[in-house]
């Protein structure tokens, strides 16, 4: 069976682009097609500045709401990054095999270094070599596909370098993985910048619509939404950028067809009202199970509990597997491998 591996970072609040554009897919398709496995990457947190207080708040909020968006504990397993030692024991391993010109060309560390070289502070190490433990998530549990974005694409060809580097070097360990983009998953665009991603590490507010918004706060963002100069409701996204994020939106929460939508409307205004409506009704059944399992915060801490314990089994064989091969002893106490001379 295909092995997926899916990660959500702990870095802000979760939004719409995140659920139209990943999450929905993740509990719709992928946990019934594969075994998959869905993990918030806290560990990524930390490469930057952070609050540790904020951190462990957006890791639960994260679980609960990949939970609350329809994940199936019982189908796919669902557990945090920090809570399964393999994925660090691993990461040292590849660091060990990139090289550093690899991580400096990683377009997020030219990116962030850059930010951060402007503002006269300096980087954490872990910036640099984080697409090293990225590697690890992934390589770990012997992972077929990873489902990205265009923005992570470049990470997913690294981990396939190493994977295959390693196992030239040191004999065949890890499963070769392949990014998987999703064709049914939209693209939801700044409703305040169209031309740029709506991120949730993003500071621009009044263009980025959070899934535990309430609904008045929706309406008033959509509402207010950056359209185009024209006044024809037209799909093209370069053209009219911000009518196409609109009718994408619109068409990603009712199963319509962007262009379709484009030729039943005559005014910016009733797009933007039934965008507005379709975003409600989409996130109020996400917000109606996320209060159910914030009621009950035991519910959430057993799935990652045994999410955990699912995981660290799922990699502890390809992790010690690696270690053997690259050439470190195994513990003492392992008599059989010890007797094997291996």
């Amino acid at each position: 069976m295909t092995r997926v591996f899916s990660g959500i970072k702990p870095t802000g609040h979760v939004t719409l682009g995140n659920y139209l554009g990943a999450m929905r897919h993740w509990a719709e398709v992928d946990q019934h097609r594969a075994d998959s496995l869905f993990c918030i990457v806290d560990l990524h947190a930390l490469t930057v500045d952070h609050d540790p207080a904020r951190v462990r708040r957006l890791s639960r909020q994260a679980a609960t709401l990949l939970l609350a968006t329809g994940l199936d504990p019982e189908v796919c397993t669902v557990f945090l990054q920090s809570h399964v030692d393999e994925h660090t024991r691993l990461s040292y391993l590849l660091e060990c095999v990139a090289s550093d010109g690899e991580m400096r060309r990683m377009i997020q560390y030219k990116e962030k270094s850059a930010r951060e070289r402007e503002r006269g502070g300096s980087m954490r190490l872990s910036l640099l070599t984080y697409p090293a433990l990225m590697a690890a998530d992934i390589l770990a549990y012997g992972t077929d596909e990873v489902p990205v974005g265009d923005d992570q694409t470049q990470h997913v060809e690294l981990t396939r370098d190493l994977a295959v580097r390693f196992n030239q070097r040191y004999g065949h360990t890890f499963t070769v993985p392949r990014a998987a983009r999703p064709g049914v998953a939209a693209r939801v665009m700044n409703l305040q910048d169209p031309t740029s991603k709506m991120g949730k590490s993003d500071d621009s507010g009044p263009g980025i619509v959070y899934l535990l918004d309430e609904p008045d706060v929706v309406r008033k963002k959509i509402m207010r939404a950056v359209t185009d100069s024209g006044r024809d409701v037209e799909y093209d996204r370069e053209t009219s950028p911000g009518v196409t994020n609109l009718l994408e939106i619109l068409a990603a929460c009712t199963g319509g067809d962007p262009r379709a939508l484009a030729g039943a409307y005559e005014s910016y205004g009733a797009l933007k009202e039934d965008t507005a409506e379709a975003v409600v009704e989409v996130l109020g059944t996400v917000q109606a199970r996320h209060r159910e399992l914030c009621a009950d915060p035991t519910q959430v801490e057993g799935v990652l509990r045994q999410g955990a314990e699912k995981a660290r089994a799922m990699a502890r064989p390809t992790v010690d597997a690696a270690y053997r091969a690259i050439g470190l002893l195994p513990p003492v106490f392992d008599t059989a491998l010890n007797a094997a001379g291996r």
